[in-house]
């Protein structure tokens, strides 16, 4: 998986998955928000575990699926940067009756220097999740940039 960037949006290849199989999919952050295209369909929403289908598509959350991605995310431990990644697994559960998921599930892992820090399974709560991973790194350790802010 790799990612790319420009100046206001970054976009990741991830993989989705559900019953009927598995696609290689697209993940883009415009630092205010997500998107992604599913099956032919557009997914945006304020943070992962809020993805909506737009309006014309039904405007249903995405539910009953996975979605997994790498990102870059260097972290800084004692003024030396070095690259790490950021492993993301999102699993949403199936739809109630309303459609929204029965539950939205987020793990993260950040492989650093040889070790992985897992921010252990969260309620989609993406800050959360890092802060978890952060607490694990040695003191004074830092991200070395801004990851998404509305994730």
């Amino acid at each position: 998986m790799s990612s790319e960037s420009s100046e206001s949006t970054e976009v990741w290849t991830g993989w989705y998955r559900d019953r009927r199989g598995a696609e290689a999919i697209l993940i883009a952050s415009d630092g205010r928000g997500v998107s992604t295209r599913v099956r032919g369909v557009h997914y945006t929403g304020g943070g992962f575990a809020d993805l909506r289908a737009a309006e014309e598509s039904g405007g249903l959350p995405l539910a009953g699926c996975v979605l997994e991605w790498d990102l870059p995310l260097p972290v800084v431990t004692d003024g030396a940067p070095q690259q790490a990644t950021l492993s993301c697994l999102l699993a949403i559960g199936e739809a109630l009756s309303d459609g929204s998921p029965e539950r939205v599930d987020l793990q993260l892992t950040l492989h650093c220097g040889g070790a992985a820090y897992e921010s252990g399974v969260t309620g989609g709560d993406f800050d959360r999740a890092l802060g978890r991973i952060l607490r694990q790194l040695p003191p004074g350790t830092r991200f070395a940039r801004d990851l998404i802010q509305a994730a």
